[in-house]
């Protein structure tokens, strides 16, 4: 039996469990349980991460008792695509979801998630907040764009963040999730929608512990996607005079090709920032981001207070990066370092590698088959990704020699060097990581990279016809997507005048 919970911040009420002081091992069901944690809009703006002024201590604490990657990378940087594809083990081209408001179901009908796969091996797959794709803040408190197929439980927290929108300051009058917007809040973490969400993770731990059943817990934290919103206290470890504020030599954007600078000129209310209101968004991202960590640690405190830290192996991540000026740009939806690589925390029981580090290639496709070899199950052999089990053991293996990302027309090739971006008839883009980490100097024009242009240009040609082809066994649905979007953005706007009309 399927049960969706909706939390508001002042009615969250559980049925009164037993603790337990331990939990037995999922041996039935595989060596581990299994606690999924993700952010939404999160880069890899971490103390782990080597941030000098981000604080995340319970990030790094799961660090130092996990390995870390130091190269993951999404596979689409927006959130609809990019969580498909993961819960699916599927590249975009091969989900068919290539924007949002899109559920799987839509597009793969029949295919087997992550948590199915963890619920046909005796798991209970459990959802909190953001997992497959939610319109931030409007769907807070819903079910998004959720696929109730994945889940027997599913837990929808919503707090003052979304109860007091109307309080926040945004560019644009009126949007939040798709302009830059913040509020440093009244109130506690519990009343915040991810504090609500936290609470739910706990006490969902605790049935856990009490029943000693096997789970696949996911929970999808919000923040930092805008509109960015915390507590006032976050805001204030972050004074505005010691925000550094990204900047990019004149004439930097004519050095790409269009489709790029479309990227990073997308928003308009966004370019050329004051220096005051770039300082102002930036403190309130790095105040979600602390906020957001926080949550966190409450939900790894109750891991390890029910003794199920040593039977669970918990992966923490986010859906893809996110620009903090950098390229002069604000959010995501570009191909650059900045949108496309992720942070990455794998904690495995007895793990011999706990605090390490690795610089070996992931994409985040790579979970699905991940998780499946380390609670030793059996996945399903059409999916894209390769298992990242061989470098928890070993953080010098090298499973992959590339990670790719795609957007819109474009799509990129990370290797242990170089970034490349091909955007067809429009251009390329080569970026030397050992000279330029920023990617601030396109090479791809420059004879004497010629030969270098032509390798992985080659490489990423075979990488996209991979990414491509239809998974064995499973149907696609295609869909004229021009039209499709129409139709979406109508919904939407409909949506969006109803809303109003009502607040009236």
């Amino acid at each position: 039996m399927k049960t969706i919970l909706c939390w508001g911040a002042m009615t969250m009420i559980l049925a009164a469990i037993g603790l337990a002081g331990s939990a037995a091992p999922a041996q039935a069901a595989g060596k581990y349980n299994v606690l999924f944690l993700i952010a939404d809009d999160l880069n890899c703006d971490l103390g782990c991460y080597g941030h000098r002024m981000v604080k995340s201590p319970h990030i790094d604490r799961l660090a130092g008792r996990g390995l870390r990657f130091e190269r993951a990378y999404c596979q689409f940087p927006l959130c609809g695509p990019s969580r498909a594809s993961f819960m699916c083990g599927l590249y975009p081209d091969q989900t068919l979801i290539r924007g949002n408001a899109i559920r799987i179901r839509e597009r793969l009908p029949h295919v087997l998630t992550v948590a199915q796969m963890f619920r046909n091996h005796g798991y209970m797959p459990v959802r909190v907040g953001k997992i497959y794709h939610y319109g931030v803040p409007r769907d807070i408190g819903t079910e998004g764009h959720d696929d109730p197929p994945s889940w027997d439980k599913a837990v929808n927290p919503r707090g003052r963040d979304k109860d007091e929108e109307s309080q926040i300051f945004t560019l644009t009058p009126g949007q939040y999730g798709g302009t830059l917007s913040w509020m440093a809040a009244e109130g506690t973490d519990e009343e915040q929608t991810d504090g609500i969400g936290a609470t739910a993770a706990i006490k969902l731990l605790e049935e856990f512990a009490a029943s000693k059943e096997p789970f696949f817990l996911a929970v999808g934290f919000y923040r930092p996607h805008t509109p960015y919103v915390s507590p006032t206290k976050y805001f204030d470890m972050y004074p505005r005079d010691r925000i550094v504020v990204p900047t990019v030599p004149e004439g930097y954007l004519q050095a790409l090709p269009k489709p790029a600078q479309a990227t990073l000129t997308a928003k308009k209310s966004q370019l050329n920032l004051p220096d005051e209101t770039a300082r102002k968004a930036i403190q309130a991202y790095y105040a979600s981001i602390t906020f957001m960590d926080a949550q966190v640690g409450r939900v790894l405190d109750a891991l390890d207070r029910l003794g199920l830290a040593d039977d669970t192996v918990v992966l923490m991540t986010s859906d893809h990066g996110y620009h903090m000026g950098e390229h002069g740009h604000y959010q995501k939806q570009t191909l650059f370092e900045n949108a496309t690589r992720v942070p990455l925390i794998i904690s495995v029981p007895g793990m011999k590698t706990a605090g390490q580090t690795t610089a070996s290639l992931a994409e985040m496709v790579d979970f699905y088959p991940t998780l499946a070899e380390l609670c030793g199950l059996h996945a399903p052999s059409h999916l894209s990704g390769v298992s990242q089990a061989a470098v928890l053991a070993d953080p010098s293996a090298t499973p992959r020699d590339s990670a790719l990302t795609q957007h819109r027309a474009g799509y990129t090739l990370r290797t242990d060097r170089y970034r490349f971006t091909d955007w067809g008839p429009e251009g390329a883009e080569l970026y030397d990581h050992q000279s330029d980490p920023a990617e601030m100097v396109n090479l791809a024009k420059r004879p004497q990279h010629a030969e270098t242009v032509a390798k992985l240009s080659k490489m990423l040609r075979d990488r996209v016809k991979t990414a491509r082809q239809v998974p064995a066994g499973l149907t696609q649905l295609k869909v004229d997507e021009e039209a499709d979007r129409a139709r979406r953005r109508r919904e939407r706007a409909n949506s969006n005048a109803a809303a109003k009309a009502k607040g009236k």
